[in-house]
């Protein structure tokens, strides 16, 4: 998990993105995040890759998706099946499912993640049962809506209209002779904005 802190603003009180430092997220055992300065964050063909500069920088397992709301980052780890929670202000993190661990264990091949302007989670499978499930505020699971027929498939960007009354996604492989598909699904979504 990586972060960029530019150095200065413009003066629009803006990031300038033009100079900053590139770090890199060390967990230690109370969750806890300290960053770590990559001293080369951009090495050429023959130097040490970036994921590998600093030794103390933790690993997550397969990350995917990723999304910021309200002062909250979170990001999915399908090696280990887990969805996270970062709240930068404190430096916490946390994990807020995890299949291995979970009571309820509908959620498996952790993909892309959004979030909606209610606070709840929608977290699409790649493989898994071809869902998108939601985790709502209070970190319980309930399935939104299965693909059936496409298993060599997974399950792409979900996003909402600015109003909240529909939502997008695609399956990357789930069209003809194994093209793409766009989905858009009508419903009452709005319940899940504001």
């Amino acid at each position: 998990l990586y972060r960029y802190v530019p150095a200065a603003r413009d003066a629009q009180g803006r990031p300038d993105l033009q100079r900053g430092q590139l770090q890199v997220a060390q967990v230690n055992d109370a969750l806890q995040i300290q960053w770590l300065d990559l001293a080369q964050p951009n090495p050429g063909k023959s130097d040490l890759q970036t994921r590998h500069q600093l030794k103390a920088a933790t690993r997550f397992n397969g990350g995917e998706g990723i999304w910021y709301r309200d002062g909250v980052v979170y990001f999915t780890t399908k090696g280990d099946n887990r969805v996270w929670q970062y709240t930068p202000a404190t430096g916490a993190l946390r994990v807020i499912y995890a299949l291995a661990e979970s009571k309820t264990p509908i959620l498996s091949g952790v993909d892309n993640i959004t979030a909606t302007a209610g606070g709840d989670l929608l977290v699409a499978e790649d493989g898994g049962h071809m869902q998108i499930v939601i985790i709502d505020r209070r970190g319980q699971l309930a399935p939104l809506l299965r693909i059936t027929g496409q298993d060599s498939s997974e399950i792409a960007g979900p996003a909402f209209s600015p109003d909240g009354s529909r939502l997008y996604f695609s399956s990357q492989r789930g069209g003809a002779e194994g093209s793409g598909i766009t989905y858009e699904v009508s419903g009452p979504f709005g319940r899940f904005v504001g």
